[in-house]
């Protein structure tokens, strides 16, 4: 089987950058992993997107030797076992809470006899290489998004379950969560509590030995959490990218023809004098 890079870049201490896919296509896949990303996420949680979406944005994304990831709607076995059918390396599950739902993801990610997922790996015996049966629980990857008060309470609980891999954090529902709606959703959390918070999680990630891993809105933001010691950042995405370039560029044309058609203006006025 095709080893997880991110593994390999973790046994080598090195910090990897995820990118995320929000846009149900797979032209846009295709590039996005072909810009130098450790790994590449598909949302199919809040993403405009559903499986049929999936399985080709997978394929496109194969080419770059990129490790494909999927964030998955919910604790739900079947569409977490058809997405590593599909051939994902690694499942982002959102909205763990407590120990117990911890468990049951990772239950969906393991053959037996570490897990109850069921065989039938239609691409992955394809895009995986030879011996996927054998190898697949020791490659792929289970992360559990940390993203609510009841997640806290429980943190060191969902971080010590056999078999996970790392923890997520969702900073926009965590936040939104923990001030009880007094802060906005958003990402790059500056507030003393919202900082404390992302440290005691990966403090947690710390002790029990799994990943800790953090999405990001900006480069800045994520070089910082590396800092502080997260194994994974996740920065921007696709269709943030796509309307923070376009209106970058639209600003910079009304910028220059309004410069330009400012100038005969003044010409003008001079002439008259």
């Amino acid at each position: 089987m095709i080893r997880n890079k991110l593994k390999t870049l973790w046994a080598e201490g090195k910090p990897a950058i995820n990118g995320w896919l929000s846009i149900g296509n797979p032209f846009t896949a295709e590039i996005m992993a072909a810009q130098g990303y450790d790994s590449v996420t598909i949302d199919a949680q809040h993403g405009a997107l559903d499986y049929s979406a999936v399985l080709p944005m997978l394929q496109a994304m194969r080419a770059s030797g990129v490790v494909p990831m999927v964030r998955v709607p919910w604790r739900e076995p079947g569409v977490i076992m058809k997405m590593l059918d599909a051939g994902a390396y690694g499942i982002i599950c959102p909205m763990v809470n407590t120990a117990e739902q911890a468990a049951d993801f990772v239950s969906c990610l393991r053959y037996p006899p570490q897990g109850q997922r069921s065989f039938g790996p239609t691409r992955a015996n394809f895009s995986a290489g030879a011996n996927y049966a054998s190898e697949a629980n020791d490659e792929i990857l289970g992360f559990a998004m940390i993203e609510t008060k009841e997640a806290m309470a429980n943190l060191d609980a969902i971080a010590a379950t056999p078999g996970l891999d790392g923890l997520y954090i969702g900073p926009a529902d965590l936040s939104f969560s923990l001030a009880e709606g007094r802060l906005a959703p958003a990402f790059d959390r500056e507030e003393p509590e919202m900082v404390a918070a992302i440290k005691t999680i990966l403090a947690a990630c710390r002790k029990h030995g799994i990943r800790a891993a953090l999405h990001c809105g900006t480069p800045d933001y994520a070089a910082k959490a590396i800092g502080w010691g997260f194994d994974l950042t996740t920065v921007g995405g696709d269709s943030r990218l796509l309307a923070a370039a376009a209106a970058a560029s639209v600003a910079r044309f009304r910028e220059l023809t309004d410069e330009a058609a400012a100038e005969p203006a003044v010409a003008s006025a001079k002439g008259g004098y």
